[in-house]
């Protein structure tokens, strides 16, 4: 369904009400045109203005790639870091000042490339940081050659005959090494990642977002805007987050549902 002209002006009256765009830098975000972190950009600002954290009080720290950038669009304090470490990094800086809310963001590459081996450490620990993934399944910002989440027969210019290697599942990677609240996210939905945030970052301990989204530059056939709408879905509504077991049965199941997967009783 089309929405009307008064329904999409009311829509940017309420947004602008809201004052979420106080939370973006004066520079502007230079990722491409259509692209999917435009969508996430907005649902963490919008869960920063929801659960009203003042801005000198939450640190956004990044890798090196396309959601690298992320630091200089957030009118947060920022650490732009080096490729695969914004982890140990965001650990390090919740461990200083306690007092901060610290996010972690990275793309596929990133992190579950150079920076994997820091994913596991980060979740048995289970310090109180949100490392958000920003899943395109693709190295965009060194012009989309396969990333470890990439389907097997992907063909790029790197892999001309089609890749051979079986992708990672980084909400079940998650799920594996304890992490203690687990969503799974779609960079098409905006209002979803807003709530899954709000709910982990009142969450004590590692919170993990795997957000499925895109490459418009780089991905024709895989993870683009009109296969990633007809896939995924919304979790039933009688699964249970509090069963890390049942949660790792499902996500085995079923690679496409949306929602907080697994949430640790405290």
């Amino acid at each position: 369904m089309k929405t009307s002209g008064k329904a999409l002006a009311q829509k940017v009256e309420r947004i602008e009400a809201s004052e979420v765009f106080s939370i973006r830098s004066d520079e502007l975000p230079t990722w491409c045109p259509g692209c999917g972190y435009f969508g996430i950009h907005f649902g963490i600002n919008n869960a920063i203005q929801q659960l009203a954290l003042l801005h000198h009080q939450v640190v956004v720290v990044s890798g090196i790639g396309c959601a690298g950038r992320y630091p200089f669009f957030s009118h947060t304090y920022g650490l732009h870091t080096v490729h695969g470490r914004a982890l140990p990094v965001a650990t390090g800086v919740k461990l200083a000042n306690p007092e901060l809310t610290v996010l972690a963001v990275g793309g596929d590459g990133d992190g579950l490339g150079i920076g994997g081996g820091h994913f596991p450490h980060a979740a048995r620990r289970d310090i109180n940081i949100n490392y958000i993934l920003f899943d395109n399944a693709i190295y965009g910002l060194t012009k989309g050659q396969p990333s470890p989440s990439t389907p097997v027969g992907f063909k790029t210019k790197a892999s001309p005959q089609g890749t051979r290697e079986q992708p990672l599942n980084a909400t079940l990677l998650a799920l594996s090494y304890g992490a203690s609240f687990v969503a799974r996210l779609f960079a098409g939905d905006p209002e979803g990642i807003t709530r899954a945030l709000t709910a982990g970052i009142r969450h004590e301990g590692f919170s993990f977002y795997h957000v499925y989204t895109t490459c418009v530059t780089f991905d024709k056939q895989n993870r683009t805007w009109d296969h990633l709408k007809k896939s995924v879905h919304a979790l039933p509504e009688n699964h249970d987050r509090t069963d890390r077991g049942r949660a790792i049965e499902h996500v085995l199941r079923d690679n496409d549902s949306l929602g907080i997967i697994y949430q640790e009783s405290r």
